[in-house]
């Protein structure tokens, strides 16, 4: 556990640890994949290049020319089985064609099972942020009460930090769970 020499230092730490927790969500909830197309559903797949395992979008251009279709153009032509073949076996449920030159990620539509997996999968994704503002909440509490046990800090002044620790881990939670429902309405709607 780190120690901080006063509380406002804490509380700092706090707000930075749980504003990363927060934005790692967003990242997450952006592969998670919606009725639209969108590139980032393949932000985790990772292709084989020359023995190097290299992000798609690092291996030439991705463009969504409508709401079904992803097209990748690699900038290596050798690249385009390596990538329909990565895409294949991300087990996305997503089946690419090539044509030699780019390949085409047709976006099916979702089924209703198939959404309700997704919105089972983003609950657990949820979860797992909640209980990683709650751990930090955790400790930076321990942190804040090791302050005022060391005399760094008045006993006020460790119930305001603990008051402003909950207000905090409260607000980001909120942010979490706003950011998951809004993800859920895209997912379960039908277009």
């Amino acid at each position: 556990m780190t120690t901080f020499e006063n509380a406002p230092q804490a509380l700092a730490a706090a707000r930075t640890r749980m504003e990363k927790a927060v934005d790692d969500f967003r990242k997450e909830l952006a592969t998670i994949r919606t009725g639209r197309a969108n590139a980032t559903l393949l932000d985790n797949v990772r292709v084989d290049y020359h023995g190097t395992p290299m992000p798609v979008n690092q291996l030439g251009t991705m463009t969504v020319p409508d709401p079904t279709m992803i097209v990748i153009a690699p900038w290596d032509p050798s690249a385009v089985a390596l990538i329909d073949k990565a895409i294949r076996s991300a087990e996305l449920g997503l089946n690419p064609t090539n044509d030699g030159k780019v390949v085409r990620v047709p976006i099916p539509s979702l089924t209703e099972e198939r959404r309700k997996d997704l919105v089972k999968q983003l609950h657990k994704v949820l979860e797992n942020h909640r209980t990683a503002v709650r751990n930090i909440r955790r400790d930076l509490k321990e942190a804040i009460e090791k302050l005022e046990k060391d005399k760094k800090i008045s006993e006020d002044d460790k119930k305001r930090s603990l008051d402003e620790l909950e207000k905090l881990s409260h607000a980001e939670t909120k942010k979490i769970e706003d950011l998951s429902a809004a993800k859920e309405k895209e997912v379960m709607q039908i277009k």
